[in-house]
């Protein structure tokens, strides 16, 4: 009975292994990436909204506050949640992405 119990048990746990190492640990290190891009965001950072708004960051709260405040055009400043952001673009890689095209 052991036997055929391993014998059941043994693809099960080879699938849900499989799953891990192909699907969720790269979900939780994406995760980690932008949470990590997100919480060093600085003044000044150009940013990418989730709904394809670019941006300049023109001021950042507190640590554990939510929200910045960014600029879509010139006087026109509106709060965004730090969440929705999708990618930052740092000062100094918006200079050199600039030199280099």
């Amino acid at each position: 009975m052991d036997q055929n119990f391993l014998t059941t048990v043994a693809p099960l746990l080879a699938i849900f292994a499989i799953m891990y190492f192909l699907l969720i640990r790269p979900q939780q290190q994406r995760m980690k990436q932008h949470r990590a891009m997100v919480d060093n965001v600085r003044r000044g950072d150009e940013v990418v909204t989730a709904g394809g708004i670019v941006a300049r960051v023109v001021k950042v709260g507190q640590k554990e506050d939510a929200e910045i405040t960014v600029e879509i055009a010139d006087d026109v400043q509106v709060r965004v949640l730090k969440s929705t952001l999708s990618e930052v673009r740092s000062k100094d890689s918006a200079k050199t992405d600039s030199k280099a095209g």
